[in-house]
């Protein structure tokens, strides 16, 4: 079949201009701040769009295949992982950057990124290697992933790290908010790797982040708490009647029973939390639309200067994200096949530690040569930085070859 010029084999629903002018308060790339290392840049793709290529072909993300969301990864093969949940966070930022007229590739970029930190067994293996790490400089996911982006990563000739922008930098590092000042959340020691980092590379750690960060952010929140809901309806967790009951997720199921009569229970899961979705997207576009007008900021930096976050849940809808979120917490991240599975993790991470720090020669050489005959701390980061990037089942092969399968049963 012969197609002429300028026509198409199918017809395409005519969609919003694309890509669409940004708005006033969009980071730009080519206003970036730059890199730690000066790189010419690409003819093809802008800073934002080259940093989020970079992070999707890094070996620590294609890690959080196996890297646990709730679940440890062995227990279903359909429950998130750290890498399914960076993909539905990316989705939702990306709608809720188009929606305000932001740099969608940043916005994304950041989403992708956000989890890259997080050790094996979720927030378990994070609880001990903090615990492990108390006497030397602590253990912080987010410092984590500035570590990972700066320093672990080994893809280049001329950098250590991927040599990322300031504006992903700083976004990943400040996402949850300012890090110190009067709007930080914490008045805590920052972690080391932040401080050190920042020396050589202000990231204005006293700031907001840009409202790309802030998007990322809140569809961190959103998809959580909704593949939450799906993976422990669909694990047996809590039932459909306990369900009914909760806010947002027991509206939107009685919705989706109403307009889907007789359809299956798997099909009235995905349509409810498809539908609460899309209505805390749009709760968090009308709101920030609210806060946007209050101030009407006509660059990035008046985004990072705010006096409050930008972009964020309503009162009412955080309201009845709390109940949601302590429900979850009590019925689901404290179930007791929840707790056996961390019981067994704990074990796992502490173990591996213990040995690795007290017999380095048990590293594998490229990680026992790195930090050869250095101080208990910089070992001590050595392990660290091994287990961090350890997934769930590596951890898991790595103990049964040091300890058999003691413990484990």
């Amino acid at each position: 079949m012969t197609i002429e010029p300028g026509k198409h084999l199918h017809a395409v629903a005519k969609g919003p201009a694309f890509p669409a002018p940004l708005a006033p308060y969009a980071a730009r790339a080519d206003e970036s701040r730059g890199r730690l290392v000066a790189e010419p840049e690409s003819a093809l793709r802008t800073a934002f769009q080259r940093d989020r290529d970079r992070v999707i072909h890094a070996v620590a993300f294609r890690r959080l295949k196996h890297k646990t969301q709730v679940f440890i990864s062995h227990e279903g093969d359909h429950y998130r992982t750290r890498l399914t949940h960076s993909l539905e966070v990316a989705q939702v930022a990306r709608t809720i950057a188009r929606a305000l007229k932001l740099d969608e590739d940043l916005a994304e970029c950041l989403a992708l990124a956000h989890d890259l930190g997080h050790p094996p067994f979720g927030h378990t293996g994070e609880d001990v290697l903090k615990e492990c790490m108390a006497p030397f400089d602590g253990f912080d996911h987010n410092a984590q992933t500035l570590r990972i982006l700066t320093k672990l990563e080994r893809r280049h000739a001329k950098f250590d790290g991927l040599n990322l922008t300031w504006e992903t930098l700083e976004g990943v590092v400040k996402h949850n908010g300012p890090l110190t000042g009067d709007l930080a959340r914490k008045q805590t020691p920052l972690p080391a790797a932040i401080v050190e980092y920042a020396e050589a590379h202000d990231l204005w750690l006293h700031t907001f982040p840009s409202l790309e960060a802030q998007a990322a952010a809140v569809a961190d929140d959103i998809a959580y708490n909704n593949h939450d809901v799906d993976d422990g309806l669909r694990a047996g967790l809590f039932g459909f009647e306990e369900a009914r009951g909760l806010p947002l997720i027991g509206e939107a199921l009685r919705r989706a029973e109403e307009r889907y009569k007789g359809a299956t229970r798997e099909i009235l899961i995905a349509e409810a939390v498809s539908d609460l979705i899309g209505a805390m997207v749009e709760d968090v576009l009308a709101e920030t639309a609210r806060r946007l007008e209050i101030i009407s900021p006509q660059h990035a930096d008046a985004v990072r200067t705010a006096p409050r976050a930008m972009c964020g849940f309503s009162a009412a809808m955080e309201s009845d994200l709390a109940g949601l979120r302590a429900f979850l917490h009590e019925n689901m991240y404290r179930h007791y096949q929840v707790n056996r599975a961390r019981s067994r993790a704990k074990r796992i991470v502490k173990s591996l530690f213990d040995l690795f720090f007290s017999e380095p020669e048990t590293l594998p050489p490229e990680w026992r040569s790195r930090y050869e005959g250095v101080g208990e701390a910089r070992r001590a980061r050595a392990v660290c930085d091994y287990i961090a990037g350890m997934t769930d089942r590596y951890a898991m092969r790595e103990y049964r070859r040091l300890f058999g399968n003691e413990g484990l049963e």
